[in-house]
């Protein structure tokens, strides 16, 4: 099982923090390895909505789609993928440490299925800190 969880506080009100950060169409901006994303289903961001995301990570071209599971808007985004060598979820939570500063935490957690599971703990590595440039983006992204 590989759990990534990454902090970063973000000198924005937190209503605009996650209002961009759950936002699929800024994806490709912010997150360095995805190149798309498309929505599948009707928009507004529900439960149920599903989003197909292009990326590169490893050297390996991905697609895969995104299901939200759980949303509660400006607090909590949970989305799922059940496809491919390496199932992931994906979580977002947003925290006002005051009214202009927010704490977001991103958290990657999956069970990787075949070879993929043998490099469980370098993927660990690798996805912190990609998390962690992914992050860096989005706070100078919103405190421009």
């Amino acid at each position: 099982m590989v759990n990534v969880i990454t902090e970063i506080i973000i000198n924005c009100p937190k209503i605009h923090v996650a209002d961009y950060a759950a936002n699929p169409d800024h994806a490709p901006v912010w997150y360095d390895n995805i190149n798309s994303s498309d929505w599948i289903t009707p928009k507004p961001l529900q439960l149920g909505s599903q989003i197909a995301f292009r990326a590169r990570f490893l050297g390996k071209d991905l697609a895969y789609i995104y299901e939200i599971v759980e949303f509660i808007p400006g607090e909590k985004l949970t989305m799922k993928t059940a496809q491919g060598p390496f199932p992931m979820e994906t979580t977002y939570t947003w925290a006002a440490i005051d009214s202009n500063t927010t704490k977001m935490t991103l958290q990657n957690k999956g069970e990787p299925k075949g070879f993929s599971k043998l490099f469980s703990p370098v993927m660990a590595t690798i996805m912190k800190k990609a998390n962690e440039k992914d992050l860096k983006k989005i706070k100078e992204i919103l405190e421009k």
